[in-house]
C-alpha cells in the first residue's frame, strides 16, 4: 500500500478464515508495513463476536502495540449452527435470524467501537470491514437469503453511521464496506462454481481499492475491483 506511509502498523480480525490469513499474508509481504498483529479465537481465547466483554478485553490487549493505520475486520458467517441462506421466506426462523444480526452485524460494530480509538488519530487510516453485495437493498434483485441480507444491510447502516461520526474528529479516516467477489473459502463452498475468486486475488483487488479510497464523511461501499456498489 502507498497511502499510509513507508512504515505502516496492520490489524487483522478474523485472521483465521480464507480471507483474513490472505490478508495477513498481503501485508507481511508489503515493504511498506512495519507490522501485522491478529485477533482471533487462536491468538485471543476467548474472543467472541457475540460477547462484548470479550471485544473490549482484546482491544485493550492490544492498545499498547498501536496506533494502527489499517484495520480489517474479516469476519463474518454465512452458515450458522447449520443453517445455510433460506431460499423462502418459509425458510426464515428467528433464531436463525437473530444468530446472524449478532454476528454479522452486532458483533462487528461492537468490534468499530473497540478499535477505532486504536486507529491514528491525525494521520490518514483505513477501518475496512467485509460487507457482501447482497446487503445492499438497491441491487436486491434476486430475494432469498434473509437473514444474511438483513444482516449485511444492518452492519452498512452502523458501519455508515459510525463512520460520519468518526470523521468530525478524524478527518483522515477512511472507512469502507467491502465486497471481496465471490471467494473460494470454507464459508462460500456449497454456494459457488468453479469461477470463485481465490482468497489471494481478492484481498490483492481490496487493498488496492483501500488505497486509493479517499477520505470522507460516512463510510464507502465498493467491490474488491474498487467500483461503488450502491446501498
Amino acid at each position: 500500500m502507498n497511502s499510509l506511509g513507508a512504515a505502516y502498523r496492520a490489524l487483522v480480525v478474523g485472521s483465521s478464515g480464507a480471507i483474513g490469513s490472505a490478508f495477513v499474508h498481503a501485508l507481511q509481504l508489503d515493504p511498506a508495513c512495519q507490522e501485522v498483529l491478529c485477533i482471533s479465537r487462536q491468538t485471543h481465547p476467548g474472543f467472541d463476536l457475540e460477547a462484548e466483554a470479550s471485544i473490549a478485553t482484546a482491544a485493550a490487549a492490544l492498545a499498547e502495540a498501536g496506533p494502527f493505520h489499517l484495520i480489517v475486520d474479516a469476519t463474518g458467517a454465512l452458515t450458522i449452527d447449520t443453517q445455510g441462506p433460506e431460499k423462502s421466506l418459509n425458510a426464515l426462523h428467528a433464531e436463525s435470524l437473530h444468530k446472524s444480526l449478532a454476528v454479522n452485524a452486532v458483533g462487528p460494530a461492537l468490534l468499530f467501537k473497540h478499535l477505532l480509538p486504536l486507529l491514528e488519530p491525525k494521520q490518514r487510516a483505513i477501518y475496512a470491514k467485509l460487507s457482501a453485495r447482497v446487503g445492499s437493498i438497491t441491487d436486491n434483485r434476486k430475494g432469498g437469503w434473509y437473514s444474511y441480507r438483513a444482516a449485511k444491510a444492518a452492519l452498512n447502516m452502523l458501519l455508515h453511521t459510525a463512520a460520519i461520526e468518526a470523521a468530525r474528529k478524524r478527518p483522515h479516516l477512511v472507512v469502507a464496506a467491502l465486497q471481496p467477489g465471490t471467494v473460494a473459502s470454507a464459508l462460500s463452498q456449497p454456494f459457488v462454481g468453479s469461477g470463485a475468486l481465490s482468497p489471494e486475488t481478492s484481498v490483492t483487488g481490496m487493498l488496492k481499492a483501500l488505497d486509493e479510497l479517499p477520505a470522507c464523511s460516512g463510510a464507502h461501499f465498493v467491490d474488491y475491483q474498487g467500483q461503488a456498489i450502491p446501498w
